[in-house]
Parts: C-alpha cells; sequence; structure tokens
C-alpha cells in the first residue's frame, strides 16, 4: 500500500500532480472520478438502462413524466403489470415521478462497505475477489491508454468508466488519499489489462465460503433449460432443487428472420469452463458489445455459450441475448457454485477436459 499525496479537489479535478501509483495521466482526460454519490439508501433502486421516459400511467399512451436519462437512480415502489403492445415483458415499474418499463432498468441496491486496509496473499500476489454493492462507481484509469473496447467506446463518448451494481472486480492494491480514504486499485483478472482507481467503499470483499461448492457430495446434477418457457432448473438425480426465469439467445433478427447463431443451442451439453468474472465480447466491430467483469461465468458451450450475471437489462423471461443463458445475479451465483467442476477462490477459474462437468439440457417444448 501507499499513500497518495493528493488533495479531494485534486482527485476529482485529476490534476496533474504525480502519484505514486499512477504511472501516468489518461492520453483521453477522463471525464469524473469522483467519491460515491449520495445514492438514496435503505430502499430498493432503479437504474435507468438508456435514456427512458417516466409515464402517468402503467402504459405508453399515458402522458410523459419526463425522460429518465441513462444512469439515473430512482427509488422503485412496486412492479405491476400494465401495457405494452408488442411486446412480450408487460411489467411497469412504480416510482415516485411516474411508471418506467420495467426491462430498461437495473433492480439496485445502495450497500456501501466499511473498507479492508490489507489485501490477503494469493496465487499471484495480494488481492481478492470483490462484488460492486451500490447503484455505481466512477473509476479513475491508471494505466493508459485504455485497452478494452467498452472503456475506449466511453472515453471516447464523453462518459465516466464505471463499473455497476453486481460486477465482479479484482482488488489488487489499496491507495489512500490526504484524509485516509482508502481507494482500491481493481481491474478485470482476466480482462485485457486496464486498471482503475476506485472509491472502496463501493466494493464488497467476497469471501471464499461464498464461493464454496453447494451440495458438492450430489454427483448426479443436470440443467434444463427451456427456450420457450425461458426457465432453467436445476436437478439432483430426477428432484428439481432450483428454478428460475431466464434469457436465453434471441432466435430472429429485427426483421423478425430467424438467426440460428443468436439462438441458445439446442442439445445437451457439458460444462467445460468456470469464472468468478470475465469479460464478454462478440459481434461484428459495427454491431458488436464488449461487456466487462461480467460475474459467475459457467461456459457449456465451445464457442461461448454462458450462464451468466446480467447487469445491461432485466428482461428475464425474454429472449434477449446473443446464445447465452442471462440470468438474474442471485441465479447465476448459485448455478456456479452447485455445478461441476468445483472452482476455487484463487484463482477463480478452471478448464475442464472431456466428457465435463455438469450436463445441460437445453430444449424447445
Amino acid at each position: 500500500m501507499s499513500k497518495l499525496h493528493l488533495t479531494r479537489r485534486e482527485f476529482l479535478g485529476l490534476s496533474a500532480v504525480g502519484l505514486a501509483s499512477l504511472v501516468a495521466r489518461p492520453q483521453r482526460p477522463v471525464t469524473r472520478a469522483t467519491f460515491l454519490p449520495e445514492f438514496p439508501d435503505g430502499v430498493r433502486l432503479g437504474r435507468a438502462l438508456a435514456s427512458i421516459p417516466i409515464h402517468s400511467l402503467s402504459t405508453p399512451d399515458s402522458s410523459r413524466v419526463r425522460t429518465l436519462y441513462e444512469d439515473e437512480i430512482l427509488p422503485l415502489y412496486r412492479e405491476v403489470v400494465g401495457e405494452q403492445p408488442y411486446r412480450i415483458n408487460q411489467n411497469w415499474l412504480e416510482t415516485p415521478e411516474g411508471y418506467i418499463w420495467s426491462p430498461d432498468v437495473q433492480r439496485v441496491w445502495n450497500r456501501p462497505n466499511l473498507p479492508v486496509r490489507e489485501l490477503p496473499e494469493t496465487s499471484l500476489g495480494a488481492g481478492l475477489w470483490a462484488e460492486v454493492t451500490v447503484p455505481y462507481v466512477d473509476l479513475m484509469l491508471t494505466n493508459p491508454p485504455a485497452r478494452a473496447p467498452w472503456l475506449t467506446n466511453r472515453l471516447a463518448t464523453g462518459l465516466p468508466p464505471r463499473f455497476f451494481f453486481s460486477q465482479v472486480v479484482w482488488v489488487e492494491g489499496i491507495e489512500f488519499d490526504d484524509q485516509d480514504q482508502p481507494f482500491y486499485r481493481v481491474k478485470e483478472r482476466f480482462g485485457y489489462g486496464d486498471t482503475f482507481l476506485a472509491d472502496a467503499r463501493a466494493f464488497r470483499p467476497l469471501t471464499p465460503d461464498e464461493i464454496s461448492p453447494l451440495n458438492p457430495e450430489v454427483e448426479e446434477k443436470s440443467i434444463l433449460v427451456d427456450v420457450t418457457r425461458q426457465t432453467m432448473s436445476c436437478f439432483e438425480a430426477d428432484r428439481e432443487v432450483y428454478y428460475a426465469r431466464v434469457s436465453t439467445g434471441v432466435m430472429t433478427d429485427f426483421q423478425g428472420n430467424r438467426v440460428e447463431d443468436w439462438g441458445t443451442p439446442i442439445g445437451t451439453h457439458r460444462i467445460w469452463r468456470k469464472a468468478v468474472s470475465l469479460p464478454l465480447s462478440g459481434g461484428s466491430a459495427a454491431a458488436g458489445w464488449d461487456l466487462p467483469a461480467v460475474g459467475w461465468i459457467t461456459l457449456f458451450v465451445g464457442k461461448g455459450v454462458a450462464f451468466h450475471s446480467t447487469f445491461w437489462h432485466h428482461n428475464y423471461g425474454v429472449p434477449t441475448s446473443r446464445g447465452c443463458v442471462n440470468c438474474q445475479p442471485d441465479d447465476a451465483k448459485w448455478v456456479f457454485r452447485w455445478t461441476l467442476p468445483q472452482v476455487g477462490y484463487d484463482p477463480g477459474d478452471i478448464t475442464v477436459g472431456m466428457p465435463g462437468g455438469t450436463q445441460i439440457r437445453v430444449i424447445e417444448s
């Protein structure tokens, strides 16, 4: 650990003061690297995933109250069934200002943490896995230039680099400002190599116990994914022990044409790799995606199809992905812990050969 010789004003302004932990300033200045905002506490919150309208009623033809901009945070009262013509999902969220369509909002909490001041030793040096437990946390790039496509895209458009609620990262260092406020040096352990400073209160350190296997004595395990019903059922022998709604791969493009490459592959598969956190990317340069620090990855098809946590939509029960099985964070974590092969906290990643781990059967009912 080292001491950061800068004031809060200097940190917020990204001044040119030399920092012991920073090799250089970003070539393209980060727009904002700040302490945690004052999010509402103690209530369920929603994060807008794009610029979306707030309506007076739970129907799109009701009057618009205002536009909710990307990453705005609002308290959520309840979820109601309304109207959304030509869409499968008819759920809306009631907020203090009106109603917003459910799939466009990530459910989040504001649960800041007491930072640790020392890191445990691992096979790759000092560090620990940590989960974001606040709506979002702004990041300060410490090793420019930016490498990951998601990061270069955000910087190019003037958006602040951020990690969001439920993302999982690797903490490799701790720095302190002039008021002894700790900042974690974080990165994706299996990512592109970008490292950041971020307010340590945003991250909850994961313990080995919460990554430990569930029912490890049971060998006869399997998962049934029904792409018609958009459900996942987990079995120990013939007994269902877990059930959840999921979002599998979309089978048609925007014009309604069937696209086999986007669907979750039908058939019987085996888990071949698991990782606590990985970046996910795919598609073309013109229509691709790059998603950082995706938690609880359980890969079961060689081309990269996996169960994983999702922070960029809340459209469970509707085909939404480009092949993967999108899960709510708690569901993805349960699958990760319950299935075989087992994964240790260090290094948090394992690959197995044939015949592979737990059987995954994908069907159209």
